[in-house]
């Protein structure tokens, strides 16, 4: 059991197989196992509290997959079997459950939320909060330790001190969308337009069935917004429409064709749990991966002038270039993992540099003056109110990143490493890389993962970014070319650059 239960480890979330049905995938996510992890949340709390379970108050939250209600009930049980108390948030998002140990009428110790984000619908997984944020790696690891150890014949016991004790409900989802409006409120109270500060403005939302439907009921439609040709608001498990993702091409399609189809101001896509969101601008262009981070960035400007903007390692060249050329800001290029970006912003803020926003092309995004919380509806919140005072001077949204050069040409991919050792391989594939790169006298910028190189003369412009995969015995390769045909360019250096390496797929590399 031990062994197994490490299984369900990805990173700082706990992730697994809910739902049968799936060829290939058989479930290791049971009630059983949640209600053993409720069990062991409450003990790793417990130890770093320095709180006896009794004096413990727990959230727990989950999105709209089908597995979620009898997990929660399953994680609910097992906290409850410790003497910890629990409030059932019933529907939530992520972000809201981090809120839920920050808002007045809540101020839990801990909190978890029961989502597997943009995964299919037989996935399933819990994400944990306590007063410092999302846990991270380490803490999971323990905690999933403590769950092996529970016995198997617990569940009994825990299920009949379920029965014993009364379990709260709480509506935190009205409590965070109040929060969220009252912010657009304020921010637009200068417009004249009383408790409609919204009004004269069409606002799309795409929901892809996940848990971010009350954006539209909660917060647009009472500030005035026309919300016409909004879509797939409902929580649907199954997501019969699209994967509810920002980075999935049908979604993004699905968005864009709402906004043009509705001649909307703006269009508003979320993921299933609502940590990360992308645009669609009212001409259909989409503001996604890049252009996402050069929006909010351009937003945050005039607040945080010169400060660092932190960033995954795949974001271009053109991003670097309308950071600090066009808006005067600094842009640390870091690491993948949107943990990663955000760990180094809490880092640089608490040495004393100014880092307002870390994001990641995925779309997860962290401000500093939200608490270092990667929370999509907040970013939706600033474009809001950006795209309202854009309004009231005549101009559009997309005025902030008209001087972001446009994207040409990109390709990724994904070089598969055989046999074992593959992370010894792949550094060994780095080295050499970057040993053949400086013999032929590119440029090499400071990189932070893999090894990155920046082309800028009249043969190529573009970029090459060629890292180890966070986890699997894979090499990703990044390729921008800066003009037309500069990509088959780069990609015949990168193939060179790249020969000889016998355990090195690169098929894909065409």
């Amino acid at each position: 059991m031990s062994f197994d239960i490490m299984k369900l480890q990805n990173g700082s979330d706990v992730r697994g197989v809910a739902v049968a049905g799936v060829e290939g995938e058989n479930v290791n996510l049971t009630d059983h196992i949640a209600l053993k992890i409720g069990c062991a949340f409450v003990s790793w709390l417990s130890k770093k509290t320095g709180k006896a379970a009794k004096d413990l108050t727990i959230g727990v939250g989950r999105d709209s997959r089908i597995s979620g209600p009898a997990l929660s009930k399953a994680l609910i049980a097992g906290i409850v079997s410790t003497g910890a108390k629990v409030v059932n948030c019933n529907m939530a998002t992520t972000p809201a459950m981090f809120m839920s140990i920050v808002f007045d009428q809540t101020k839990y110790d801990g909190s978890a939320m029961i989502t597997a984000s943009h995964l299919p619908f037989n996935r399933n997984g819990i994400k944990f909060f306590d007063k410092d944020g999302g846990l991270e790696h380490e803490d999971i690891t323990d905690i999933l330790k403590i769950a092996g150890e529970v016995p198997d014949d617990y569940e009994k016991e825990a299920v009949s001190s379920l029965f014993d004790n009364e379990v709260k409900e709480f509506d935190l989802l009205s409590v965070y969308a109040e929060y969220l409006k009252n912010k657009i409120a304020a921010a637009l109270t200068g417009l004249g337009k009383g408790d409609k500060p919204l009004s004269g403005l069409h606002i799309v939302v795409d929901s892809g069935n996940g848990a971010s439907g009350f954006f539209v009921d909660k917060i647009l439609q009472p500030l005035g917004a026309d919300t016409t040709g909004s879509q797939f608001l409902e929580p649907d498990g199954m997501f019969p429409n699209h994967i509810p993702n920002p980075e999935n091409k049908q979604a993004m399609e699905a968005i864009r064709d709402a906004v043009l189809k509705n001649k909307a101001d703006l269009g508003l896509i979320f993921d299933t749990d609502v940590d990360r969101m992308s645009a669609v601008l009212s001409d259909g262009s989409e503001v996604n991966r890049d252009s996402i981070i050069a929006m909010i960035s351009a937003i945050l400007a005039p607040e945080y002038p010169g400060s660092t903007i932190i960033t995954d390692s795949v974001t271009s060249d053109r991003l670097t270039y309308f950071l600090q050329d066009v808006l005067g800001l600094k842009h640390l290029c870091y690491m993948r993992g949107y943990k990663n970006v955000i760990n180094k912003q809490k880092e640089l803020n608490a040495a004393g540099t100014v880092a307002p926003l870390a994001m990641e092309t995925s779309g997860h995004g962290a401000l500093k003056d939200n608490y270092f919380l990667d929370d999509g509806a907040f970013l939706a919140v600033k474009l809001v109110i950006a795209l309202a005072q854009a309004a009231a001077t005549g101009k559009k949204l997309d005025s902030l990143i008209e001087k972001l050069p446009p994207l040409v040409e990109e390709g990724e991919y994904r070089f598969k490493i055989s046999g074992d050792d593959f992370k010894e391989y792949g550094k060994k594939v780095l080295e050499e890389f970057k040993k053949r790169a400086q013999a032929a006298g590119y440029e090499m910028p400071a990189s932070y993962e893999g090894i990155r190189l920046s082309f800028k003369g009249q043969d190529v412009q573009g970029w090459i970014l060629l890292r180890m995969s966070l986890h699997d015995p894979v090499m990703p390769m990044n390729i921008e070319g800066g003009r037309k045909g500069d990509l088959a360019k780069l990609i015949e250096i990168a193939r060179k650059l790249t020969d000889g390496f016998d355990r090195l797929d690169r098929s894909c590399l065409k």
